[in-house]
């Protein structure tokens, strides 16, 4: 959600920022809404006026003896009646319009992200790792992970396309990564572990900003809540409404859930494989900071992301996305992407935004600087992958196989796997 302030004093940089991201220029119009709904306001308040002051008239008249008088008062006061309902209406489908159009706008682009329409444009920061040479042909891990348990073909009858059934060691392996990601971020990263629901009620979803605009994305139950797209809804939406103090701030948070997501932007996307499912496993982190923290705690989130790649000695590229291609939400983002040597290139397997006040405005979450009684101001938000669990295990499979077909569980994560060094064909 944007500030109208804002947009008032800045009208033609908020046009162009919106520019940056592919969107037309809006602000004329929602300063048209905006004047068109403060003038009604106006008028509502000035025609309740004049109903309470004729109101009273209408007795000083009767009790002067002045009928006539109080009879052209009562007219009046009942035309007042009819008019303010009218007024009434007009003036909260205004604002509703104003409201909508406005929750529909993407966030705006930080200064420093670059230029650009889709992933084409994005700017690689840095690389890290080398990767490994093989002696043979490197497959995918929809090739070398059936035998070893990940079960394609019975998640497909039992659920359809992108639902995959995980079996023995393949699931041992998958709760290892987990385990060991939560670790990573309670132990060593300063998060703190929550286990929060899957089922979120509208403004929740309405907050983090997967709706209006997102919701073919995301399931919903029969009962109107929706399975979440991702925890950071419900770690996010943890504060919704809420008055913080400064000493509260930063707040941490980290969650393994499932995560559901229709996939509906994503037709005909990774079809094959673990990499795009209805159904995953993510670690997520959340942080609420102080406005002038959050560029910092950008950084260091994005640190944490890495430190699950790097103890799992996985090389990647980390990447400063453009303006046309970060997420609705995101005023600056950095994509960690995971080298595949099954599909010899680089694929995404966190992202990690910061949103500055957009979503705090969205959920009303603010906090209270100290030594101020009655000032606020709103929080900054960030939000990333630490990691995708699926993903992570596709990594796992491509660059620790073996000729022969089995594939070598990295030093880190042999603790997780209760004696397993090596998952082998049956």
């Amino acid at each position: 959600m944007h500030d109208l302030k804002y947009i008032r004093e800045n009208a033609v940089d908020f046009d162009a920022a919106l520019a940056r991201r592919g969107a037309s220029p809006i602000a004329a119009d929602l300063l048209t809404l905006d004047e068109s709904r403060r003038a009604l306001a106006t008028e509502m308040q000035q025609a309740q006026a004049r109903r309470n002051e004729a109101s009273k008239a209408i007795g000083k008249a009767k009790a002067q003896g002045n009928e006539e008088a109080a009879q052209a008062l009562m007219t009046e006061v009942a035309e007042l009646k009819k008019t303010l309902p009218a007024l009434e209406e007009k003036e909260r489908d205004v604002a509703t319009k104003l409201k909508n159009t406005l929750a529909g706008l993407p966030n705006l682009p930080d200064e420093d992200v670059p230029a650009g329409a889709d992933e084409d444009d994005n700017v690689e920061i840095e690389r890290w790792g080398t990767p490994r040479s093989f002696d043979f042909e490197p497959k995918e891990h929809s090739d070398i992970g059936p035998s070893l348990g990940l079960d394609f073909e019975t998640g497909a009858k039992m659920s359809g396309a992108r639902f995959t059934f995980l079996r023995g060691q393949m699931a041992r392996l998958q709760r290892a990564l987990a385990q060991f990601m939560l670790d990573k971020q309670t132990l060593e990263n300063g998060h703190t572990e929550c286990a929060p629901p899957l089922l979120v009620r509208e403004e929740a979803m309405f907050g983090t900003g997967q709706l209006p605009k997102f919701s073919e994305d995301s399931f919903q139950t029969t009962d109107g809540r929706w399975l979440i797209s991702t925890s950071e809804i419900s770690l996010t939406n943890s504060v919704r409404e809420q008055i913080l103090d400064e000493a509260q701030l930063p707040i941490r948070l980290t969650g393994l859930t499932p995560c559901f997501r229709s996939e509906a932007g994503a037709a005909g996307k990774d079809t094959k494989g673990y990499i795009r499912q209805h159904q995953f496993e993510k670690v997520e982190l959340v942080a609420i900071t102080r406005p002038e923290d959050s560029e910092a705690e950008h950084a260091r989130m994005t640190k944490a992301a890495e430190s699950v790649l790097q103890a799992l000695e996985l090389p990647y590229r980390k990447m400063l996305l453009c303006a046309g291609d970060m997420g609705a939400t995101a005023r600056k983002t950095y994509d960690l992407e995971v080298w595949l040597p099954g599909q010899d290139s680089y694929r995404e397997i966190s992202s990690i935004s910061n949103t500055g006040e957009y979503q705090a405005r969205r959920m009303n979450t603010r906090f209270r600087p100290a030594g101020e009684e009655k000032g606020t101001r709103f929080v900054h938000t960030l939000n990333g992958s630490g990691l995708a669990v699926g993903r992570t295990l596709v990594a796992v499979l491509e660059n620790y196989q073996q000729e022969d077909g089995s594939v070598t569980i990295p030093a880190a994560l042999q603790p997780y796997m209760g004696g397993i060094t090596k998952l082998e064909i049956p």
